[in-house]
């Protein structure tokens, strides 16, 4: 992020991650009739930023980008730039995978920096978004834990990730499975699914967006009571004693409460896809007993479950399985009535697959 940005970003709040109704008020503050803000809605969310990119990446928006906002007044613009900045930042590097996938280092207000995966798969491309800067919930497998928690994302930190992604108009799909938990960020990642998918904003469907969650009590429910998008919970292993073990959150949210919840929600009646996230260890959570269990746990919930190679992190005593027994747990609960997949590992060459996700070691490189 350049000096210009930094003092930007400190001296004029991001207009993005702004909602149409802050963006009204706002401009009513500086005398402006309240339309306007809807204006600037319509320019920030819908129109192409691209007029404003060189071919290869796209460029920091400053103060005087403003003057491309040509569906407001010149003196509008001008007194809007008084206070405001569009807040748009570009990633600061990238990486690229043989598989096609990219990882980018994407800067935030507060100075640190997030990870953002781009997976594009023939006609379907996705986005991994980041919510949080480390996370909290330390689950033993996953390098993002290890880094510790260090801030929580504004919408507008969540929203730059996909606006500025020089791919941003391949996207068709959104997971917020980058760093972070989102129940832990609950009223950034809702405004930022507010922008995404209300008329005012990008107008997507909420069906392109799965948002994951390890389960914590009391904002689970209220994100899926809130919002309409996909949910995939963070399984790993169906034994209550072991997951406390993997996971410090089943403390808190038993996996078994989890899953009662989501019964009692009736997800198969609201058009919703419940999905699990099953990581799969060698000798630990990969034998029949598990498929079992899993079998019992789903029965007659409209889910499915999708298995996960494990991704080495270091100094974790923990292999993946074979591919033998991980077939064999797929099938099983298929022929249990449970639909499963084997997810395909995409970036793991650039530290970019499930679980790998870190900005500790990024920084201290792009800072040599």
């Amino acid at each position: 992020m350049t000096t210009e940005c930094n003092e930007i970003m400190t001296e004029r709040k991001p207009l993005i991650g702004m909602s149409k109704t802050e963006l009204r008020e706002a401009v009513k503050g500086l005398g402006m009739p309240a339309f306007t803000g809807s204006q600037i809605a319509k320019w920030l969310y819908q129109s192409s930023l691209r007029s404003h990119e060189n071919e290869n990446e796209t460029m920091l928006h400053t103060n005087e980008d403003l003057d491309f906002m040509t569906n407001i007044s010149k003196k509008n613009r001008e007194l809007l730039a008084r206070h405001y900045c569009i807040g748009t930042m570009a990633p600061a590097s990238c990486q690229r995978s043989k598989d096609g996938t990219i990882k980018y280092l994407f800067p935030v207000s507060s100075g640190k920096f997030v990870e953002t995966v781009y997976i594009p798969d023939h006609e379907r491309a996705t986005l991994c978004v980041s919510c949080q800067v480390g996370c909290k919930m330390n689950c033993m497998f996953c390098q993002t834990g290890k880094q510790g928690f260090e801030g929580n994302l504004t919408a507008s930190d969540i929203i730059n990730q996909i606006l500025s992604l020089p791919e941003r108009d391949t996207l068709t799909n959104i997971v917020f499975m980058g760093q972070g938990e989102p129940m832990d960020n609950m009223d950034a990642v809702i405004r930022a699914i507010e922008i995404l998918t209300e008329k005012w904003g990008m107008a997507w469907s909420p069906r392109r967006i799965t948002v994951s969650s390890v389960g914590i009590k009391g904002k689970l429910q209220e994100f899926i009571e809130r919002t309409t998008c996909h949910i995939a919970i963070s399984m790993h292993t169906p034994i209550h004693e072991q997951r406390i073990s993997l996971m410090p959150a089943e403390k808190g949210m038993p996996i078994a409460d989890v899953i009662e919840m989501l019964r009692a929600y009736g997800f198969s009646h609201h058009g919703r896809r419940l999905s699990f996230e099953y990581i799969v260890f060698d000798g630990l959570n990969d034998s029949k007993t598990h498929a079992k269990e899993i079998a019992k746990l789903l029965r007659g919930l409209d889910c499915r479950v999708n298995l996960i190679r494990y991704h080495k992190v270091p100094g974790v005593p923990l292999m993946t399985s074979n591919e033998t027994k991980m077939q064999a747990m797929c099938d099983y609960l298929n022929t249990h009535g449970i639909t499963t997949t084997i997810r395909a590992s995409r970036g793991e060459d650039i530290l970019a697959a499930c679980g790998l996700l870190s900005t500790a070691q990024s920084v201290e490189e792009k800072n040599k």
